[in-house]
Order: C-alpha cells, then structure tokens, then sequence
C-alpha cells in the first residue's frame, strides 16, 4: 500500500458512541523509527474497554489522545524494521491501533507469534489472545472453581464469557449462563455445554433475581462478570456463603451517561463474599503458558471459540458498534489485511 488508513479519534463520546466522533484518513506509510520497526496490522480486537479509553477518565490506561488513531490489540507482520529482535516477515501481536500499519518501539509490548500452530492469525485474538486468556486465567488463577460449586456467569453468550462457561464445565462447576435474546440462550446450552441459561432481557431485577434463585437454590459460588447494571444487581441477591466475584466487565454502563452502579453491595458484606478487579494485563508475562493450555483443549474438542470477523479498516465503526447492539457472534475481530 502507499498509504496508511488510520481510524482517528476525533472527539468523545458522550454516551453512546456517533460516527462523526471518528474520522478515517489517509497519510504516508511510516518509516522504521531507529531501533524500532513498522507492523502492517492484519487484524485487529474489538472489545468494550476501547469504549473506556475514548474517556477523558481515571483508568487503568491513559485515555485515547484526541486526534490518535483508537487503541487495539492487533496481529500482524513486520513489514519494515531497524530492530534487531524483529525481522521483516515476522508476525507479531501487540498493542497498535486501528490503522493500516503502525510504529513500533523498541521496548514496547509486541511478541512474536507462529502463524503456523492455527487455522488463522485471527486467533491471537480470540482463543490465544487476550480473550481467551481473561477467561483461562479469571477462572484458573482467580476464581478458582471447586467441583461441584454453582458459577454463574454474566454476558455468557459473548466472547470471554462462552469460554468462562465452557473452563468452568472442564473445572468441574455447574454452570449458569445469562444472555439476552433465546438465540444467545440457545447458543449456551447446545453449543458451548452450559447447565442453565437465562435470559434477562424484559425482566426487572427481582424477576431476574427469581430466576437465578431457581437455577441456584443454594446459592452461587462464583460470580464472573461481564455486564454490570440490573443484571449485576440481580446476581448480588443469590451469593452463597464466602462466594467469589470475578469483575471483568461492565459492558451494560460504558454508554451510560450516568453511571448505574451496584446497589445490593451489602450482600457482599453479610455473605462475606470476595469482590476482585481483574484486569488480564498482569498475566502478560504468562500468555504463552496459557495459550498452550487452551490450544489443547481446543484440540480436544473441549473448548469451542466462535470468532466474528468483518471486513474493512473503513467499515470500522458500524463494525464496533456490534459490541453494543449485541449483533456480535462471537469474539468480534475486525480484519485490515490478509499480510505481506
């Protein structure tokens, strides 16, 4: 190409995200800076936390700067370099941008990946990225769920939390799943083998509460969560003794001008529950042993990953605004290019 497309942010969102808070242009393809190198990205992670960083807010990452193309896990080749640990032809996974091809550093957070050990680099992404992993490690690491113990998973139709459920199932806990719509329900008990699916949507907290407490009479033992809101709030009213809450996500307020928030908080006291902020960046150093693990499984056929990859760097943002319509099956990837 003679010409890297980059997806800009041009404002913040307020609420939910419009298109003119994006823009997409055209510049010159960078050159290797020195001791650095130039990915051509190939595809690219679309998740709810890109949402958070379009925020002038606190986070656990520097917001988007105004003006910088939107901030995203990629896969891709080295397509220039002046470094001496990246070749020209390497494929590499690293934190980038929306754009054609990005700067890289010496020093920064890029490792190498052998395209050769997957049906498609897109699984860098999904089952051997970060997505997989957050689920991989929240569970293994974190949670730890017993034989036999009741977790209960929220956005479990969705990409970390189909394969929360499914490591939970290998783990040897009953599973609950909730989703929104009977297909997505469907989805978790005939394809990713969760016990019990519930679908919250059209139901207020106490209804929803009712159902869980159907599923769980006894209570839950673990919690992971992925949505927040109503949905979180209900799930607050079934803990079991000394349960554990993995928080992942809060997917159902990052639009929400007004934050919601959790308002059933005192059950975490009288249940002497665990409440931990999970952030999957501090198993960084441990993805390789991780991914080798869910590879295996996969192998196995114990584990099923669905991937939703779309086409188009210009198709950018009615793509990522899948995340939030629920149109999404699947870890949504967005793919720029097929490579050099």
């Amino acid at each position: 190409m003679t010409v890297n497309r980059r997806f800009l942010l041009a404002r913040r969102p307020v609420g939910t995200p419009v298109s003119d808070d994006f823009s997409l242009v055209e510049q010159a393809v960078p050159e290797a800076p020195k001791g650095g190198f130039v990915v051509r990205n190939c595809y690219a992670s679309l998740d709810p936390a890109q949402r958070g960083w379009m925020d002038d807010a606190p986070s656990y990452m520097p917001p988007i700067p105004l003006g910088d193309p939107v901030r995203a896990t990629t896969v891709g080749v080295v397509a220039a370099s002046d470094s001496p640990d990246f070749a020209v032809g390497d494929w590499v996974l690293g934190l980038n941008g929306l754009e054609d091809y990005s700067v890289n550093h010496a020093g920064g957070f890029t490792m190498k990946v052998d395209p050769s050990i997957v049906d498609s680099p897109s699984r860098f992404l999904s089952a051997m990225g970060a997505v997989g992993l957050t689920a991989y490690f929240g569970l293994t690491d974190v949670a730890k769920p017993q034989p036999g113990e009741t977790l209960l998973v929220s956005g479990a139709a969705g990409a970390v939390g189909s394969a929360v459920g499914q490591i939970g199932k290998i783990m040897g806990a009953r599973v609950i799943g909730i989703a929104g719509g009977a297909e997505k329900c469907r989805r978790l008990t005939e394809d990713y083998g969760f016990d019990v699916s519930i679908d919250y949507k059209g139901k207020s907290v106490d209804a929803l509460a009712a159902e869980i407490r159907e599923a769980a009479p006894d209570g839950v033992n673990v919690i992971f969560e992925n949505v927040g809101g109503d949905v979180f709030d209900a799930e607050l009213l079934n803990l079991a003794k000394h349960a554990r809450i993995v928080l992942c996500g809060l997917i159902s307020e990052y639009n929400s001008p007004t934050k919601i928030g959790a308002r059933n908080l005192w059950s975490v006291l009288t249940n002497q529950a665990t409440l931990y902020g999970y952030l999957i960046m501090d198993y960084a150093p441990r993805f390789a042993e991780g991914g080798a693990v869910m590879a295996e499984w996969m192998a196995q056929g114990k584990l099923r990953i669905d991937e939703d990859v779309q086409e188009g760097l210009e198709n950018a943002y009615a793509i990522f605004m899948r995340l939030f319509t629920g149109a999404n099956t699947g870890k949504l990837v967005l793919k720029i290019a097929d490579g050099l």
